[in-house]
């Protein structure tokens, strides 16, 4: 049995890890922090989880308490696991990060996207980014893990298998994101609000957002050189989900884009490539730690459409370091996430 500590377990990817872990037949959820709600029973915070944590209750973090777990989970704002992860890894403790601390290896990038100095640059190079269908390798021997962003899981997975056959124009590829609210976190904001974001789309952050450099990394790795991106994220009206549309120009217009993206995830218990001619549905992955992919060319031409979705609460975050666990602790990787998603 894995004995399992969670700093930062009141927010969305919080209660989503404990959702999962619940149905975990090797994972035992021993201490779960938050400052603001120290003493609340978790039940008591989120009724759908009674009859499976009582007892457990939210404390103040304790670095002996969490270091006495074989892995600790960190479902938190930036910032919060360079101040801890170090202590734990010292003590012998594995980490799963999920939130952006560690995907980034240069240090001073990050420091430009998040606006603060990086507090652990020294554990970067020990830092696995973990996005199984890449680095399962690297994962089984991590010691320390940084989970993907839900944008960066979607588009990377989208565009892996044209740039990996170098059969995509790298200079000019495009991603067409959406997002429901969920991923904005449970913090109060006027933007998330029911009256702001319901009935409405809109896109954000067209200069530049966060995931953006994360993204460029991945791809950058995938097709061994530079890549020229523009990513560009709306908001939707929906809780969860991540639809992802993604361009591309190949130049050999005589490539079977299906047999190249059925082989390259013929493998994958998380990537679902759907048939010819489809069109993958959030609302067909929500709950579920999968990622629907379908492949076109419109009207036969040089441009290749993908469409990518994935729930940006699992696959794009607590279902995917769920499975980065079952990953780094030799177990089956699809332990606790067999579920289908939910419809309707």
């Amino acid at each position: 049995m894995v004995k399992v500590g969670i700093v930062g377990g009141t927010g969305y990817t919080g209660v989503e890890l404990l959702r999962l872990l619940a149905q975990h037949p090797q994972a035992e959820v021993a201490v779960i922090t938050s400052r603001s709600e120290a003493g609340l029973a978790v039940a008591d915070m989120y009724p759908n989880l009674r009859g499976h944590y009582d007892g457990l209750a939210f404390s103040v973090p304790d670095s002996k308490a969490l270091a006495a777990c074989d892995v600790v989970f960190f479902a938190t704002p930036h910032g919060v696991a360079h101040a801890l992860a170090g202590e734990l890894l010292a003590a012998g403790t594995k980490v799963i990060d999920l939130s952006a601390d560690f995907r980034l290896q240069d240090a001073d990038e990050w420091a430009k996207w998040y606006g603060q100095p990086h507090g652990a640059p020294e554990l970067l190079k020990d830092a696995v980014y973990g996005l199984p269908e890449v680095n399962r390798e690297q994962i089984r021997q991590a010691r320390l893990i940084a989970v993907p962003g839900c944008y960066p899981t979607a588009t990377q997975l989208g565009f892996l298998p044209l740039l990996e056959a170098g059969i995509a124009d790298t200079s000019r590829l495009i991603a067409d994101c959406k997002s429901g609210v969920s991923g904005a976190g449970r913090g109060a904001s006027v933007g998330s609000l029911f009256c702001e974001a319901g009935e409405s789309m809109k896109a954000y952050a067209v200069k530049g957002h966060r995931h953006l450099p994360e993204i460029c990394q991945g791809l950058r790795r995938a097709a061994g050189g530079d890549v020229g991106l523009t990513f560009v994220p709306h908001l939707t009206p929906m809780i969860r989900g991540i639809h992802s549309t993604l361009y591309a120009t190949v130049a050999d217009t005589s490539v079977d884009l299906q047999a190249l993206f059925e082989k390259r995830y013929a493998d994958e218990p998380f990537v679902d490539v759907m048939p010819a001619g489809s069109h993958p549905e959030t609302r067909s992955v929500r709950g579920a730690n999968v990622c629907r992919i379908a492949v076109h060319r419109p009207q036969g031409g040089d441009l290749v459409v993908v469409l990518s979705v994935i729930d940006n609460l699992v696959k794009g975050a607590s279902g995917q370091a769920v499975q980065n666990l079952n990953i780094l602790f030799g177990l089956d990787e699809r332990m606790g996430l067999s579920h289908a998603g939910l419809l309707p």
